[in-house]
């Protein structure tokens, strides 16, 4: 059997080769990655899915190659020249012309390049952003899924599947067509039959005879013709036409709680970033309208900006409770359960004031969860403290609480996986 070799030589987009992209891409990961962790540092969540540039010094992008010097021994005095005569020794030209470094003295000759600069799709940032998660292919593809969309009844059409075929409409045209194909050949055969029953009432002779021939061979021409009015014709057909539109989308409403006390650095703090843009895309997927609303506390809690809410300096003890009385009294005051879908997500090192944790976990047992869709809370800390076992109370009383922990980014996805989980799907 012979070997056939298949080369396939369509044109990506835009007559964009994706293959030569990816391949510069897995070439220059790292330069790649750190471009999307400087973005997701000074982004809002909302803006987090943007594309980005990404700047490719031009060092990294140099590639060996031949060249020839300038050397060797030449005699050669061109015309017009007025400094040199045969026999000089010029001088190789001093360094200078512009490399795109931006250092040095202007000059009228020589050329550079400055450092490489490329966009990353949004497609891409976001497949960038998920992998130091350790985000599986299946929850990728989730949320980068378009709208959701249903189907909607929108009348009938002549033409469709027999599964939509409707019946009694499409009996109801035949019968109308019947009728109007047929009404002047009816009118003509109810007076051909009238004046047939005169004649045959008419004394017998050849000429009524000849006239009740001629009508009974023009009523039976024209009850023929109508017997060859199909019953039901292929033009009588209707479907139910049906078309595809957006779900209609509610409203809701994330609750971000941060505990900003002395023991939550930087770092967890970046954790606890990370987790709520997840949380945020992932909301975003599902609802076209959603608030977000921003809680820091330490002893104290209060309602701040996005901007506030990861930057801010101020610090102090750990009061947790300070920060679910807040959020009841907000959804009270501003979300109405019955008209807003209320998420919320909680990060913390666990570290709180040891009387408290009873409390916050009674705030949420008792007031929270039951105007919750979902709340999840990360600790961003190895150790267990007395929250953590307050809270490990709640998630067989109430399915809607998750909790986890999350010491770096790659355990970011075991937290809020459950969000992600369809109904009646097993846990992973």
């Amino acid at each position: 059997m012979a070997l056939q070799s298949i080369i396939d030589r369509r044109l990506a987009g835009k007559n964009k080769s994706v293959g030569n992209r990816e391949r510069f891409l897995r070439r220059h990961k790292v330069q790649v990655r750190e471009a999307v962790k400087r973005a997701i540092d000074g982004r809002s969540i909302r803006d987090v899915e943007r594309g980005e540039e990404v700047h490719i010094p031009k060092k990294d992008l140099s590639e060996p190659v031949f060249g020839h010097g300038s050397g060797g021994i030449r005699e050669v005095v061109h015309p017009g020249n007025k400094d040199f005569i045969r026999g000089d020794r010029i001088d190789r030209p001093k360094g200078g012309g512009g490399q795109g470094s931006g250092s040095g003295q202007a000059s009228d000759s020589g050329e550079g390049e400055d450092d490489f600069v490329f966009s990353l799709s949004k497609e891409e940032f976001m497949q960038v952003f998920f992998e130091d998660l350790a985000l599986p292919n299946l929850v990728r593809t989730q949320l980068a899924e378009t709208p959701e969309w249903k189907s909607q009844r929108a009348g009938y059409s002549s033409d469709g599947t027999p599964n939509n075929l409707h019946v009694v409409r499409s009996l109801r045209g035949a019968i109308g067509r019947r009728i109007a194909i047929g009404a002047g050949s009816r009118a003509e055969l109810r007076a051909l039959e009238d004046e047939l029953a005169q004649w045959q009432r008419a004394p017998h002779d050849e000429v009524a005879a000849a006239r009740v021939r001629e009508l009974e061979h023009a009523i039976a021409a024209l009850r023929g013709r109508l017997g060859r009015i199909p019953y039901l014709d292929p033009i009588d057909l209707r479907y139910r036409s049906r078309i595809k539109v957006p779900v209609p989308t509610s409203k809701a409403v994330m609750f971000c709680l941060m505990d900003i006390s002395g023991s939550m650095d930087e770092a967890r703090k970046d954790l606890s970033k990370r987790f709520f843009i997840l949380l945020y895309l992932f909301l975003t997927r599902h609802y076209e309208k959603i608030d977000l609303v921003f809680i820091r506390h330490h002893t104290q809690a209060q309602e701040v900006n996005e901007d506030d809410f990861f930057h801010a300096r101020e610090t102090g003890g750990t009061v947790v409770s300070s920060a679910l009385v807040l959020m009841e009294e907000i959804i009270r005051e501003r979300y109405s359960p019955s008209e807003w879908n209320i998420y919320g997500a909680q990060a913390s090192d666990g570290d709180n004031w040891h009387h408290d944790s009873g409390r916050c976990r009674e705030l949420l047992s008792e007031r929270l969860l039951p105007l919750c869709r979902y709340y999840a809370y990360v600790q961003v800390a190895e150790e267990e403290q007395n929250l953590w076992d307050e809270y490990a109370q709640l998630p067989p009383l109430h399915p809607q609480f998750a909790m986890r922990k999350a010491t770096s980014a790659d355990q970011i996805y075991p937290v809020f996986r459950d969000l992600f989980k369809k109904e009646g799907a097993k846990a992973a």
